[in-house]
């Protein structure tokens, strides 16, 4: 095949862990990963991790650096009866073959269910990629046979040398010169996924030489960058990265509380066959993020719409999930619940484990009582309006406010309920 047909992906696909970029936590010298491959001897294990940052690059060096047999399924066209003819396959091999299965998140409870025997006799050494918590999408005895290893969104400097490599590539391939100007663009349209990166610039580049090259020479900036993508996007979605482009669109318009646009994204996750419970487990993270406790319940229909649509599945479960995301677009809106726990989260990074007050200390046994731990505890129960004055933070910061209701009708009562109970020691 000539090359130039190939994507600039496939051409630039690393062979080996010294050409590989990023993932340095995983396979730098030393790193807990690079030492398994040094030693020859890998478990089974789930890369989970954003797309475009080398998940299925870094199974193939395995298979490569370690000799292996390497098979590839797709979670999204293959079934039980590959996995057998895969097994079958193995059962004649010298050495443990890699498995590797991209989106394992989309295989069913049976698809998965067909890895276990050979897992566990080691036939196979399975290599499972996801986008997704492998603890919610990948089933329990099979996840207990992995080691999970998590893989990083690519940095700026690790894009920097992706692109360089790139433009070398492009330039020799085509036997053209290109300035690049402004790389800004395409570092911001890639959103850290290296393949989305390299489909932009390959494109640009073709664009460009379709349409405006002079002398064999181009020049690349962002506002070309930024034209080219626009005139072509369906060609530059290569893979299907746009899916989380809509996604993305389609919480925000949640957030935004616009129902029109809410529902308009969802028909486009449905008309493309999305996996529903991707989109039921999306609303339900939005309504305790984004709307919480000004309308808790929310959260309710939310995690009712995500069991519904565990129970009916497509094409049905798109009425529930319509009703749902109309209803968290058209709610009050509070994100203050989670600004607390972020805020909880920074102040323990910041104080370290603070003694927990002498009153509020759990003492199950004798010395414990001794030394005076739950001594003048006060049950609020036994006090008028079940409230009664203590210090529950430890003294380092204490009155420290991490939760602020938001200007919505029910955290409006909440405040007024605090501030009668605390006065004005948390400024509610």
């Amino acid at each position: 095949m000539n090359q130039l047909h190939t994507p600039l992906a496939e051409r630039l696909r690393p062979t080996s862990l010294e050409e590989y970029i990023g993932q340095e936590h995983l396979v730098a010298p030393g790193a807990i990963l690079r030492i398994a491959i040094d030693s020859g001897r890998i478990p089974s294990m789930i890369f989970w991790g954003p797309p475009g940052v080398g998940k299925t690059t870094l199974a193939s060096i395995i298979s490569k650096q370690l000799k292996r047999g390497f098979f590839v399924l797709s979670a999204i066209s293959s079934g039980v009866k590959d996995v057998r003819e895969v097994i079958e396959r193995a059962k004649g091999m010298p050495t443990s073959p890699i498995l590797f299965i991209d989106e394992i998140h989309r295989f069913s409870k049976s698809q998965q269910d067909s890895l276990l025997g050979a897992v566990e006799k080691g036939l196979i050494t399975l290599v499972g990629a996801t986008t997704e918590n492998p603890s919610f999408e990948v089933i329990s005895p099979l996840l207990s046979r992995c080691q999970v290893y998590i893989l990083q969104p690519l940095e700026q400097r690790h894009l920097e040398v992706l692109l360089t490599k790139a433009v070398e590539r492009l330039e020799r391939d085509h036997a053209i010169k290109i300035n690049l100007k402004e790389p800004e663009a395409l570092y911001h349209l890639s959103g850290g996924d290296a393949r989305k990166l390299l489909n932009a610039i390959e494109l640009v580049t073709e664009v460009m030489m379709a349409d405006e090259m002079k002398n064999r020479e181009i020049t690349i900036t962002n506002k070309m960058t930024e034209k080219c993508i626009q005139n072509n996007l369906v060609k530059y979605d290569k893979g299907g990265e746009m899916h989380y482009d809509v996604i993305s669109a389609f919480i925000k318009s949640m957030r935004g509380s616009d129902p029109n646009a809410a529902v308009y994204y969802l028909a486009r996750m449905v008309e493309a066959g999305e996996d529903p419970l991707f989109i039921a487990r999306r609303m339900l993270i939005l309504a305790s993020e984004d709307i919480g406790n000004a309308n808790p319940n929310a959260l309710l229909l939310a995690n009712a719409c995500f069991d519904a649509a565990s129970k009916i599945g497509w094409p049905e479960s798109r009425i529930i999930l319509s009703q749902t995301a109309i209803y968290l677009a058209c709610s009050a809106k509070s994100n203050a619940s989670y600004m607390a726990i972020k805020k909880a989260q920074q102040l323990v990074k910041e104080t370290g484990d603070l003694g927990v007050p002498i009153p509020l200390r759990n003492a199950p046994t004798k010395l414990m009582k001794d030394i005076g731990y739950g001594i003048g505890y006060q049950y609020a129960h036994d006090f008028q309006g079940n409230f009664v004055d203590l210090e529950f933070l430890p003294e380092a910061i204490k009155g420290t406010n991490l939760y602020d209701p938001g200007d919505n009708a029910r955290e409006k009562e909440m405040r007024t309920s605090l501030r009668a109970h605390w006065k004005n020691k948390y400024g509610y």
